[in-house]
């Protein structure tokens, strides 16, 4: 994050790097606090660690501000200092917060929706002292938007963002030294339902976390000779739910009564101050913000005479117009991803029954006299088009709809000869951007869920494409609030939605894993071996939940294996699971029994592979007594894989890419299994007309085990631009990625079928495309190894990367003769192990390089 405040990291660590130069002999770091007294300085250090340098100083404390530098030396002895940064403490203990927790002077019941709930106290900034610095610490059970003087604080849309509320609730720190004037002043605050008494899940489940929203706030003055006040939410605040926002949900929209802007009629009421039994804590996570801006849609008449805005992109965001009008003239929007036989439908996101149709994505918005501007506040909505109905002329041009997503940023560059494949990449960071909303969501429209399958295999790719550690780590945070104290992690994060016949997936592999896979391939890709140390108990408590539940069977849910009970002690056939979920229909046509048994041939092999993971995490954080169990289980279930797949119902003569993907990439077949599944996938492949018949868990794995028979077979597959396949779903016009290869046609429209138009999880092929077609890839302290692989029908490829190094680039490009001209690029103070086809390693230094 860019000079952050309202963190809690009282021991902090340090990183920079270069944006010229060639090698760093020394460094020193000097941090001082805000009246410019030295809080550290680390002295001259020969060294040429450039990232996550500890802090050496007492452990900070709250409100602390630190503004820090750093001074090298290069290979010359040649001194050079940065720029300031800086960063500030928040709040970090309970008895920091004066303030308390208020609601609105009502009992909430909780088959009712209730307008927002408005907030505000004066009062008076004295013009007898200078202020230094004003703070606006926030939080809420709930959404709350704050105001001083009429004037947004911050930017944060969504505030204080997801989490269960129960266990751990985010505030922000903003900044608000500026919007204080001298005198009179007004703070007041919205507080709508949010994820905590709003829809949530797929069917929109009220009340999942509370139905009491709440409001916590607290605005810290202080003056240039060191004394403070405090405006702290208490009784002294008042209250009213007569604003212009009458009905506010995160799912469903907003409706919105401009005559009631200016409270004229409103009545106040003494707010009641209530408890809420969690201290908040700072979210150390991006904030969600507006981002790109999309205007001038066109405009569409459907075949029944309906008005829609086409804006272009399926986005994850808010809607934003400006009209004249005259009083009570209504404007109805519906937003939806999907234009069906030429009309607007919302039916592939909703779900509906008798009585309930969710979500709604609606607004309805009632005009005062003259100029009117909207934007949405409490809602976010997935879409590209909106359906207008309105009592007056409408002109697109007074439209607008506005990304919002975490404010992480794009980390890469990638250009390819093949346009299909160019904008798929383009599409996959989209969905990133449409599917993180303060946790990576599945869609933007019905679900919203924070589905840890769908994480864990997408993390290495949007680590990739954005700064992604801070946003992926606070989602870890959630899965490990969940965890039980038998260790298993959930299927979903925070659970607020989940209908409860769902709770028995909880634990299913390569979902759960998640609660593992996050840290460890987060510590892979960012040098930072404290991610595995910070949750390294959370994942033993999971290996050995995983543990316990082998050799088991259960009545019903266990599935006939054929193997002996001695072959049976590594099994792991108990529990239920989603398997390989979502292969195409014509491969493997789900139905409810796929899930509603176990998987012995996916469970088995995920044991084995975390069982490897944690060997390698115990082997590196010194916990060899450890090591011992994980490594019988991780040998023990490879031996009962092998025997399980000379089963019947499990061998490996069979057309599902899955079943030989997934032993191949995990290597848990002998050397004569292994040759036979190679074999058998091309067959497979053959009969599938090379295109893609993985579903999720297998469909980030496929490429990489075809490199390795003959890369030509991966790029095969990746150009394939035939349904199921990648470059279909650019080619058919989307914008995003599809969760079913069948895009817009999956369940023919009508609902309740995997038809999300917007769900990054078969984007995660874009892993490949960085690591092994450009080939860039970490490899240890100020190193990298880059090994591109071209090939297929491409002219040229090639991507860049701001690594936690620095910017790191390869591109190749081919010659009609047949050769290949790479150009490296190697940031500075690092080296690079460079590994072409055909040719010796070479270690190159720092610089660009043409070969």
């Amino acid at each position: 994050m860019t000079n952050p405040i309202g963190i809690d990291y009282v021991c902090p660590r340090f990183s920079w790097i270069f944006e010229q130069g060639t090698k760093q002999t020394a460094y020193q770091i000097i941090a001082k606090d805000d009246l410019g007294n030295l809080l550290w300085d680390s002295g001259k250090v020969a060294s040429e660690q450039m990232h996550l340098i500890p802090w050496g100083a007492d452990d900070l404390t709250s409100r602390a501000r630190v503004i820090w530098s750093v001074t090298i030396w290069d290979d010359n002895d040649i001194p050079e200092t940065s720029e300031e940064a800086y960063f500030e403490i928040g709040l970090l203990h309970g008895s920091d917060w004066k303030a308390k927790w208020i609601t609105g002077d009502y009992v909430p019941k909780k088959k009712e929706r209730y307008p927002v709930d408005c907030f505000k106290k004066s009062f008076c900034v004295t013009g007898d002292k200078k202020i230094k610095k004003a703070r606006a610490y926030m939080s809420a059970c709930g959404v709350y938007e704050g105001k001083i003087n009429g004037k947004k604080i911050g930017e944060c849309i969504l505030a204080p963002g997801i989490t269960d509320y129960r266990k751990r609730v985010q505030y922000q720190t903003v900044d608000v030294t500026s919007l204080l004037a001298t005198g009179d002043n007004e703070l007041s605050f919205m507080l709508a339902d949010g994820w905590y008494r709003g829809s949530v899940g797929a069917w929109g489940m009220k009340n999942y976390y509370g139905s009491e929203t709440k409001l916590l706030a607290q605005l810290e003055i202080t003056y240039e000779d060191g004394s403070m006040d405090v405006v702290a939410t208490d009784d002294r605040f008042v209250w009213t739910n007569d604003g212009p926002i009458r009905f506010a949900d995160n799912k469903d929209g907003e409706i919105y009564d401009a005559t009631k802007q200016d409270f004229l009629h409103a009545q106040w009421k003494k707010a009641k101050v209530t408890k809420h039994p969690v201290v908040p804590t700072a979210s150390d996570n991006f904030i969600m913000k507006e981002q790109e801006v999309f205007s001038n849609p066109r405009l569409i008449t459907t075949p029944s005479g309906k008005t829609v805005l086409d804006f272009g992109q399926n986005i994850a965001g808010i809607v934003a117009f400006s009209v004249n009008a005259k009083a009570r003239q209504r404007i109805y929007l519906r937003m939806g991803e999907l234009m069906k036989d030429g009309e607007f439908t919302q039916k592939n996101i909703q779900c509906a029954r008798k009585n309930l149709i969710t979500p709604l994505q609606e607004i309805t918005y009632f005009c005062k006299d003259g100029k009117n501007d909207y934007k949405t506040t409490f809602a976010i909505f997935g879409f590209q088009y909106i359906e207008v109905e309105a009592d007056m002329e409408i002109n697109p041009a007074d439209f607008k709809a506005i990304a919002v997503y975490s404010d992480f940023e794009t980390t890469f560059t990638f250009d390819s000869s093949n346009e299909l494949l160019n904008q798929f990449v383009k599409n996959t960071l989209w969905s990133l951007k449409n599917n993180s909303a303060d946790i990576p969501t599945d869609c933007p429209t019905r679900e919203r869920h924070g589905w840890s399958g769908d994480a864990q295999i997408f993390v290495n790719t949007a680590s990739y494409m954005v700064n992604y550690a801070p946003f992926a780590l606070k989602y870890e945070n959630d899965l490990c609030d969940w965890q039980k104290a038998n260790g298993n992690f959930p299927q979903i994060a925070p659970e607020g939605g989940t209908d409860p016949y769902m709770r028995p997936m909880n634990g299913s592999v390569g979902w759960s894993d998640a609660g593992v896979l996050l840290p460890y391939l987060l510590w892979k890709k960012y040098e930072d071996q404290r991610i595995i140390e910070t949750y390294y108990e959370p994942m033993r408590r999971y290996a050995k939940y995983m543990i316990s539940r082998t050799g088991k069977t259960e009545p019903f849910i266990s599935v006939k294996t054929g193997l002996s009970k001695a072959d049976k002690k590594y099994l792991y056939n108990f529990g239920q699971h989603y398997g390989e979920w979502a292969e195409p229909s014509d491969v493997h046509k789900m139905c409810w029994k796929d899930f509603a048994t176990s998987r012995p041939e996916e469970a088995t092999a995920y044991l084995s592979y975390i069982m490897g993971i944690m060997v390698e995490i115990a082997e590196v954080l010194g916990h060899t007594e450890d090591i011992p169990l994980y490594a019988e289980y991780r040998d023990g279930a490879k031996n009962t894989y092998r025997k399980l797949m000379q089963q019947a119902e499990f061998s490996l003569d069979t057309d599902r890419q899955a079943r030989l993907v997934r032993p191949l990439y995990f290597d848990l077949l002998d050397e004569k299994g292994t040759a036979f599944a190679k074999k058998r996938l091309i067959q497979a492949l053959d009969n599938y007309h090379w295109r893609v018949g993985t579903g999720f868990l297998s469909t980030p794995f496929i490429l990489y085990v075809l490199a390795e028979i003959d890369p030509e077979y991966a790029y095969r597959l990746l150009e394939n631009e035939e349904k199921p396949g990648w470059l279909c779903m650019p080619k058919a016009g989307a914008t995003t990625i599809w969760e079913d290869w069948e895009g817009p046609n999956s369940d023919n429209g009508k609902g309740g079928g995997i038809a999300s138009l917007n769900h990054y999880s078969k984007g995660a092929v874009c892993e490949w495309v960085f690591d092994e077609m450009c080939g860039i890839k970490m490899a240890g302290e100020n190193r990298f190894k880059i090994a591109p692989v071209p090939g297929g029908h491409f002219s040229h490829a090639g991507m860049t990367y701001d690594s936690v190094y620095g910017k790191v680039g390869c591109s190749w490009k081919k010659y009609a003769d047949g050769t290949y001209a790479y150009h490296i690029l190697v940031p500075p103070n690092t080296t690079a192990e460079v590994s072409l086809p055909g040719c010796k390693a070479q270690t190159l230094p720092a610089g660009e390089y043409d070969l």
